[in-house]
């Protein structure tokens, strides 16, 4: 799989740009704030619907602009489809896959699948859980593009629930007594239990699944970036703790069933009921839960330096590359925002002998000097408002 051309038009700081791409590596050089991210973001965009770097759509359209296009050529085993997207907030974003228009943008997913690695990727190891919980998700997606529904029904049934928990629970000190009186809130209370058992058990299962498959490249990845090192590992955490049938979410676990997930989190939930109207909020599923990076026998987050950060940031996202190549579905583009000038020499080597054997990699750095030899390819310099081949 590889990218054939991309075209953006008032997305971030471009007016308008045509870039011809090729297999193989490609570089874009220039000083840092001329726009290379943006061209990277566009692409990943097209892959995932959403940014790395921000939560909405807003700031993705140029100042003074309603909306943004992103358009992309996607060849894929002699293949080509043309990706159409138009970024409008405040309004519906619309797609089109080769001019004709698709029912939602979702249904464009999987036509394009990348693997970026960027400096926000130290968020993984040194944020909140709700960026490990993202990386779960968007692998999810580019594994199988259906889990974008998945999700989404997830997050709905979720806020659909909190808002009643937020009323059922008002009044302080009367909690306990209005637990008596309302009857019918606590039955709909009780249906949305079954909704959120189900879509969070189907999102649950996937997730200790991928762990399970991913948790072995991100050891080896790991060992090879930063063979002095301990030993790093993943495990998934989850906010049903002891619930959770031992061995689920493990590389020599069975694979987690959903049904048994549904019956246990309805269970877990029914115990959690008077924790949740005391504090008006859903305690239990996927959205509370967590992926632990541990090294050696102590977490990430908090312990690791600096370097063992970046080199646990970048086992996550090469993992991610090794297990998406070995699949059906096409070969992921590897994009690597400005990430070599971050490396010490042995990490930028380890990282550029493995991203000189992909498919397709687009590297952006701020001087020649950052790009290792090995992905000597196409260069484009970027500057304000033009790129152009070097």
């Amino acid at each position: 799989m590889y990218l054939r051309h991309l075209q953006v038009t008032d997305f971030r700081s471009w007016e308008h740009v045509d870039l011809p791409l090729a297999q193989g590596p490609t570089v874009l050089v220039g000083p840092n704030g001329r726009g290379k991210t943006n061209l990277l973001e566009a692409i990943g965009y097209i892959s995932t619907l959403g940014s790395h770097r921000v939560a909405t759509d807003a700031p993705l359209v140029r100042h003074g602009c309603d909306r943004a296009l992103v358009r992309a050529a996607v060849v894929n085993e002699g293949r080509e489809l043309t990706v159409e997207l138009e970024i409008a907030p405040g309004r519906v974003n619309r797609a089109r896959v080769n001019r004709g228009a698709v029912g939602k943008p979702r249904d464009v997913l999987g036509i394009l699948r990348t693997v970026l690695f960027s400096p926000e990727d130290l968020a993984l190891v040194r944020g909140d859980p709700s960026e490990r919980r993202r990386f779960l998700d968007e692998l999810l997606v580019q594994r199988a593009p259906r889990y974008a529904g998945v999700r989404s029904e997830y997050d709905r049934v979720l806020r659909q629930r909190n808002a009643l928990l937020k009323s059922v629970g008002r009044g302080g000190g009367q909690r306990g007594r209005r637990e008596e009186t309302d009857p019918y809130a606590l039955s709909t209370l009780q249906v949305w239990d079954n909704h959120l058992a189900s879509a969070g058990a189907e999102l649950l299962a996937a997730r200790l699944n991928l762990v399970a498959e991913l948790a072995p490249h991100v050891a080896a990845s790991y060992a090879d970036v930063a063979p002095d090192s301990r030993p790093a590992r993943i495990a998934y955490r989850s906010s049903l703790g002891d619930a959770l049938p031992k061995g689920w979410g493990t590389a020599e676990g069975p694979r987690a069933s959903t049904e048994e997930l549904g019956e246990i989190l309805l269970r877990v939930l029914g115990e959690s009921r008077e924790a949740e109207l005391e504090r008006g909020v859903s305690l239990v599923g996927p959205h509370r839960d967590d992926l632990d990076l541990v090294l050696g026998e102590t977490p990430a987050k908090g312990y690791a330096s600096h370097g063992e950060s970046w080199s646990f940031a970048l086992a996550l996202r090469l993992a991610s590359y090794q297990l998406l190549r070995g699949e059906s579905g096409g070969e992921p583009v590897l994009l690597l925002d400005d990430v070599f000038a971050e490396l010490d020499s042995r990490r930028r080597a380890r990282l550029a002998e493995m991203a000189a054997k992909a498919e397709q990699v687009l590297v952006t750095a701020a001087v020649d000097g950052d790009v290792p030899a090995e992905l000597s390819g196409v260069r484009y310099a970027v500057s304000d408002g033009e790129v152009t081949r070097a």
